[in-house]
């Protein structure tokens, strides 16, 4: 996540007439002519992000090195070909094949060709992560209960792939056995932390572990401040080696671990809906997909008011007193979505090109967990943060037919 994203200044808009992304393996041995605009650089006609020029953006997109250049001590830029491109009403991905009793399908397709939305990034050989601890550029999952089947995967950005850090989003998600419960926890650490990734690991398992404590007492719910509190306290251990903090070691922890962290719990209802409750720390945030339309279930990012957007966000392990809880029931055609700003910022509204392949996409359970992954590490400029998001249908969806 990052801090500090202007939005006084606007991008000119989307629309008909605005160029393809050209690549060097198309203009011959020679590269780009004089005037072709690196991979890093502005374009004439240059998108905005979706959701409108108050959505939050694209100026702090790293440097990539231009085709055909080499600095001293960067990787060059090698040509690539082009993956398949996504313009509103193809399919972005290879449609799933139909199951049929007692044979297989046919197998799935070996390659994993980004999807690119809209103009596509640099294309680039990424840097390997800081070996300790161990920290794999995608990961997903994906499973089902009697009531409910969940998808999730998280993806290292592009920003972070080419200077060789590590992802730094992370997510837990666990059932509670006794009452069918999923509970789930997904963080995103703040960039200017070093160790901001192992925050974010320390603090979504935390708090998924304090949940099925929780649930196991018989409550009506749980006690949501004491579960980012025991996400911030395994912080703060972290620092002080297990001991009781003192006042340096907390402002260490700060320093060093801060990540913003939901948590929550899904419940299905036996007319299939779901019952979802949420606390948040920080701009991660969640979403209801219904009929192609996104509707925000947590505070916008930026606070109540849309057009403000802060340079701090406020991150564990500060807790805030009496924290809001988020109680919402979504219909039984309903998806839940928790992600990270890496996928919301490109997001936005939902109604760009990102929105609408999305929902063409997860309206229904995809059958392959790794499905979510390849949808979620698209490709397009500008857009380099890591993306995280998970995924949660009432089980009936998973049995419906794909359009």
């Amino acid at each position: 996540m990052r801090f500090g994203r202007r939005k006084d200044e606007r991008l000119p808009d989307e629309g008909a007439g605005v160029p393809e992304a050209r690549w060097p393996d198309a203009q011959g041995p020679g590269g780009p002519g004089p005037d072709a605009p690196g991979p890093g650089e502005r374009r004439p006609g240059g998108t905005e992000p979706d959701g409108g020029p108050d959505a939050a953006g694209s100026r702090d997109a790293p440097e990539y090195p231009r085709a055909g250049t080499r600095r001293y001590g960067e990787p060059v830029y090698v040509p690539q070909r082009q993956p398949p491109s996504y313009a509103g009403g193809e399919q972005p991905v290879r449609p799933e094949p139909p199951a049929q009793p007692g044979r297989p399908g046919p197998p799935l397709p070996g390659r994993w060709d980004r999807i690119v939305v809209g103009r596509a990034a640099p294309v680039f050989e990424p840097k390997p992560p800081p070996v300790d601890p161990y920290r794999p550029d995608t990961v997903y999952d994906g499973w089902s209960t009697p009531r409910i089947t969940v998808r999730l995967a998280s993806v290292r950005g592009d920003a972070h792939r080419f200077d060789g850090r590590p992802r730094q989003d992370d997510l837990a998600i666990a059932v509670h056995l006794p009452s069918g419960t999923v509970v789930f926890a997904v963080a995103d650490g703040v960039s200017s932390a070093p160790l901001s990734h192992v925050g974010a690991a320390l603090a979504s398992r935390a708090a998924v572990r304090y949940l099925l404590t929780e649930l196991d007492k018989g409550g009506t719910e749980p006690d949501w401040e004491r579960v980012l509190s025991a996400a911030a306290w395994q912080l703060f251990l972290r620092t002080s080696g297990g001991a009781d903090p003192t006042d340096a070691q907390r402002h260490e922890t700060q320093r060093q671990l801060a990540t913003t962290l939901v948590a929550g719990t899904v419940e299905a209802l036996p007319d299939g809906q779901l019952k979802v409750g949420m606390v948040q720390i920080g701009d991660t945030a969640a979403w209801r997909l219904r009929h192609g339309r996104y509707t925000p279930l947590l505070v916008p990012k930026g606070g109540e008011d849309e057009d403000i957007v802060t340079s701090s966000v406020v991150a564990l392990p500060r807790v805030p007193a009496g924290p809001a809880v988020h109680r919402h029931v979504l219909p039984p055609d309903a998806t839940l979505l928790v992600g990270t700003d890496g996928f919301g910022d490109p997001l936005g509204d939902g109604t760009g090109q990102v929105g609408r392949m999305l929902a063409e996409q997860l309206s229904r359970p995809p059958r392959e967990p790794r499905t979510l992954a390849h949808l979620l590490d698209f490709s397009r400029e500008t857009f380099d943060d890591d993306r995280t998001l998970l995924a949660v249908w009432p089980r009936h969806r998973l049995q419906e037919p794909r359009p």
